[in-house]
């Protein structure tokens, strides 16, 4: 799993506690300032962890004294009503935490989970998943960080650091042809050029031109194996569009190198978290 570094999680944790504090938590600041507790995490159904240093950056913003005692690492697979972590400090801030920090578990530790189900259906093939820039606007790194945790790959992160010509790029360069050309002209060679294509004419054009990698579109089986035998593995293929786990299946046995699916960013279901005081 990447490392990400510290001032990103910070930055998000400063502004996520920002939008939920304010100019103060008038509900915690009944409780006796002096007042000291002990809460644990529990997660209420089976799940991926994900999101242990945004959890723990929200409490020590607020109080590097607070204590936090994991029980569990990024990347463990939950049980239904496990212990995770042991939280002992201020009851104030550890009150006005809370929120914000299961938050981050939960949409992390959902995006993980999401992950690990499709990840589960590519068993023993050598395909390997690919997550999308389809992710929650300034939670990108995050939800990247999380896809790992899920046992997914990262495409590229942002429009910076990988090329991917797709349809309207082609139409506003003229063809798939003076688009690569382009790419090959002003970017750095060893950046790879990946092209979406959607027909085996669309194919043959972008083999013919040099494309490093092929973005196969919302093709059929049978669109999929033409294109295969067209591509004949001169180019690296990745497979995109209506990608279900009913359908991973059917394509981790192709002669394909990658399937990339947004769902796993975006069509996640936050895990059930749940914080209970000692008495």
């Amino acid at each position: 799993m990447p490392s990400i570094p510290y001032a990103i999680i910070q930055s998000q944790v400063a502004l996520a506690l920002a939008e939920d504090i304010g100019c103060g938590d008038l509900t915690a600041g009944l409780i006796p300032e002096d007042n000291y507790s002990t809460a644990h995490l529990i997660s209420r159904e089976a799940a991926v962890l994900c999101g242990i240093d945004w959890f723990t950056e929200v409490f020590q913003q607020l109080d590097k004294s607070i204590k936090i005692n994991w029980y569990c690492h990024d990347g463990d697979s939950l049980e239904n009503n496990q212990k995770v972590c042991r939280i002992s400090g201020n009851a104030r801030q550890i009150l006005s935490a809370e929120r914000t920090a299961m938050n981050f578990l939960q949409t992390l530790s959902g995006t993980a989970s999401s992950t690990a189900l499709y990840v589960r259906q590519l068993k023993n093939s050598s395909v390997k998943l690919l997550d999308t820039r389809k992710t929650i606007p300034g939670l990108r790194t995050a939800q990247k960080y999380a896809v790992t945790c899920g046992g997914a790959y990262n495409h590229r992160h942002g429009l910076f650091d990988g090329v991917l010509i797709k349809e309207n790029h082609i139409m506003a360069a003229g063809s798939i042809t003076q688009a690569i050309t382009a790419a090959r002209n002003q970017l750095p060679h060893t950046l790879k050029i990946e092209v979406e294509v959607e027909t085996m004419q669309e194919v043959q054009e972008a083999l013919s031109a040099g494309a490093d990698i092929l973005l196969l579109d919302n093709m059929n089986n049978e669109q999929l194996a033409q294109a295969i035998k067209l591509n004949n593995k001169q180019a690296q293929l990745e497979v995109s569009g209506n990608i279900t786990l009913q359908r991973l299946k059917e394509l981790s046995v192709l002669e394909i190198d990658y399937i990339s699916t947004g769902a796993i960013t975006k069509h996640l279901q936050a895990i059930d978290f749940s914080l209970r005081f000692e008495q």
